[in-house]
């Protein structure tokens, strides 16, 4: 941290590292994974009891309505304290969009028990080959009355073998352009026709799931603005979700392994160096978040795009550092337990290959920039591409 902080700002970080260090369960402490729901969602509770599960949250809909510096400080605190990971769907992003989009009955079923940890929630964008092309996606929703049909296959839906409801996309008619027809729909898990069936990852975990729809009926109250017209709304969340993947919080975790990882080698310098060079990264990360945050606290737009792309391969890098200072050791599976909990050589630097992929490919974030910064054609954005 080489920012300048307040006395309010320094009295925060303060107790916020005093309640970690008396609250974060020690066997939960630098898990690379997310725990199982078993252990992770008692933790969720206790953050949301204390105020704090959703510090980006208006205090009008329950929220702790922190400015950016104080999510910074949150995120610094619980990587330094190993608190692992939640489950973020409902906080990053159905939850943000019910209140920008959502009509006031969606709002009143669905955000408190997002708060408070009763419900789960996952996303149901991907799809076999549509992906990146999200408007390609096949998932069909015939409407019946006062019900959509839903038939279709999600996939990498991260943690949709433990959620209670899906927000999803699906096709509701054809035109001639590709965005039109698509409707963004909140599904209740436990409706008939509902199958799910986890992936493993390289790293071992298996944070994602495949989920079947066969003639799922949704009541169309669960529509998410207009029938057919839901790409607007589809696009509003990822733009919330991009600025949330490039908080430094991953990377604040990955820097915080570096550190504990040199403290038990013998002094080098050229590991000094490395570290050196992982915090020069994850701080120019923390002040490329806090200029798109405060925009965007202050009633601004931010453009995210190249904030994902900065946010996830700073952690990629720092964690490539890390495997660099760990030399042979880089090649251990299995994680060391260290006296203030795990430290990991491998797992964290297999999980991290997905983050340039999902919340939109960084290929697909550098054509939006070409497109809409630069005012290149989308081609050339993607010649452009080919070329570096």
């Amino acid at each position: 941290m080489l920012r300048d902080e307040t006395p309010d700002e320094a009295r925060f970080r303060a107790d916020v590292a005093a309640w970690l260090q008396a609250n974060v369960p020690p066997a939960l402490r630098h898990s690379t994974v997310r725990p199982p729901p078993a252990d992770c969602m008692p933790w969720y509770r206790s953050l949301a009891r204390q105020g704090w599960v959703a510090p980006h949250w208006p205090r009008a809909h329950g929220g702790m309505e922190a400015t950016p510096v104080q999510q910074v400080i949150l995120m610094e605190e619980m990587a330094r304290a190993g608190a692992p990971d939640i489950p973020v769907q409902g906080l990053n992003h159905i939850g943000p969009i019910l209140m920008k989009c959502g009509t006031a009955a969606q709002q009143a079923q669905h955000l408190a028990p997002i708060l408070s940890g009763d419900i789960v929630w996952c996303q149901g964008y991907s799809e076999p080959g549509s992906g990146s092309d999200l408007a390609s996606l096949r998932t069909r929703a015939v409407l019946d009355g006062g019900d959509l049909v839903i038939s279709g296959h999600k996939i990498w839906t991260t943690w949709g073998h433990h959620a209670d409801w899906m927000f999803a996309l699906v096709r509701t008619a054809d035109g001639a352009a590709k965005q039109h027809g698509i409707t963004f729909v909140l599904i209740d898990l436990k409706t008939p026709g509902i199958s799910r069936r986890p992936i493993r990852t390289i790293a071992g975990d298996d944070e994602f799931c495949e989920v079947f729809m066969d003639s799922v009926r949704v009541p169309l109250h669960n529509v998410v603005g207009e029938l057919d017209r839901g790409w607007a709304v589809a696009t509003t969340l990822l733009a919330e979700e991009r600025l949330r993947i490039g908080a430094p919080n991953q990377a604040l975790k990955a820097l915080e392994r570096m550190r504990r990882l040199v403290r038990t080698l013998p002094p080098d310098a050229r590991n000094d160096e490395a570290l050196a060079q992982a915090e020069m990264e994850c701080e120019t990360l923390t002040a490329s978040f806090l200029a798109l945050a405060e925009a965007e606290h202050s009633g601004g737009s931010a453009d995210s795009s190249y904030l994902k792309i900065l946010a996830t391969e700073t952690v990629q890098s720092i964690l490539d550092l890390l495997q660099q200072v760990a030399g042979e050791a880089a090649s251990l599976r299995e994680p060391l337990m260290l006296e203030d909990g795990w430290l990991d050589y491998s797992e964290m630097f297999l999980q991290a290959r997905r983050l340039s992929i999902y919340g939109g490919t960084n290929e697909v974030q550098r054509n939006l920039i070409a497109a809409k910064v630069i005012g290149l054609p989308p081609m050339a954005g993607a010649q452009a591409r080919r070329k570096e």
